[in-house]
Formats: C-alpha cells, structure tokens, sequence
C-alpha cells in the first residue's frame, strides 16, 4: 500500500512557534486555507481511495478541499492526532521545544519507554498511530492519505520505515502540508519520497511551528 502522512496546513500557534496540541485546537491561518486549497491539484495524481483526518480542527480543515474533489467522506480517529506536549502544552521557550523535540527524536531512535512531560510514552504513542495505518490497510485501497502532525508523522515515519532514522527527522524539516510517502505494509515499510515544504510551494517560507523544524 502506498501512504500518504500529509501535515495540516499553517495554524496561529505554528506562527506563535508555541507547542499546542489540545484537542480540539486551532484552526488554519488564511494562508493555511490557502495551502489546503492547492492539495487537489498538487495531489492529483495519486489515486487515494480513503482519507484518514485526527481529531483535531486543522486536520478537518485541512482535507475538506482534497475530500470535496475526491468525493470521500474523511474517516476521524484519535489515533493520529499530534503528541501530546503535556506539561509542555503552549509553550514555546528553547528549552521546552528542545525536551518535546528531544524526546520525540529518541522514541525514534529506539528509547520508547521514555514519558513526554508526564504525558504518553514512545510505546503508547506508536501503539495509537500503529491501531490506525492498520485500519488504512484494511480499506484494501492501494492509496491512501492521512492528514497529521508534524511531529507525529516525523516520529512514526522514523520509527517504522526501514530507510529512515532518528538522525534523519531531526535533520529534515516538515513544514505545513508536507508530505511524506511510504509503500509497505504492516511493520515493512519504506521512504518513497519526503517533501518536507508544502507540496503546492505555498507557504515555503512561512513559520511551521516547533513540530516540523530541524533540531540543530
């Protein structure tokens, strides 16, 4: 199965650079509406047969140009939404980015038991991400797209791509409506491509928020 981990489009606390991962959030920014407006035809040739959104409004927002051309009706899980900041939440200070980044980045790279600022473990996070790309699987489409989060997408990529590390995430950005494509299934998967700026060039030099930057 080809899949499609598309990050939502620009909201105002990715332009605040501040860490806010409440459900149900933030909408988009007027120019994140204009990045979600240029994913039909920046996604044209990929024949999607099912779109997979959080339970978050950005992701909601997001998708509604993509489903209306595709004729889908977006399924909603909890599964995919952003990781949780916790103690975290709506900060955006260097050393509170730095510990919700660092962590991420070490889930990645194998430290799974580690708690994000009392919030949920590497385990618990990738066992939530994993429930749902089992269910996309299950569709039997050969395409299928989830509409995400920054750091989510990068965390799970890094964590169930053969090709892709924690080194890797960390080095390479994933700006709003990003998109990354793995083929696979199961545990098997691996990196086709990773557009880490908007695939429509909306937006390239815009602020994406903590989640989707590099770590330098």
């Amino acid at each position: 199965m080809r899949l499609l981990l598309i990050r939502h489009g620009q909201t105002p606390s990715n332009v605040d650079g501040i860490l806010d991962t409440r459900i149900p959030g933030p909408g988009l920014t007027e120019l994140g509406r204009s990045q979600a407006a240029a994913l039909p035809t920046t996604l044209a040739d990929e024949p999607i047969g099912a779109l997979f959104v959080s339970t978050m409004r950005r992701t909601h927002e997001t998708v509604a140009p993509l489903a209306a051309a595709l004729g889908l009706e977006p399924v909603e899980r909890a599964g995919i939404r952003e990781i949780a900041a916790a103690g975290l939440e709506m900060r955006g200070d260097e050393a509170a980015v730095e510990e919700y980044m660092g962590t991420v980045f070490r889930w990645a790279g194998g430290e799974t038991s580690l708690r994000l600022a009392g919030g949920e473990t590497g385990d618990e996070f990738a066992a939530r991400y994993d429930a749902v790309v089992a269910e996309t699987e299950a569709t039997g489409h050969d395409v299928v797209a989830l509409v995400s989060h920054g750091a989510a997408i990068r965390c799970w990529a890094g964590m169930r791509s053969l090709d892709l590390d924690a080194d890797f995430i960390a080095d390479h950005l994933l700006d709003n409506t990003g998109v990354v494509i793995l083929e696979g299934s199961g545990s098997e998967w691996s990196l086709v491509s990773w557009e880490g700026e908007p695939v429509s060039g909306v937006g390239v030099a815009a602020p994406s928020g903590p989640a989707g930057e590099t770590m330098d």
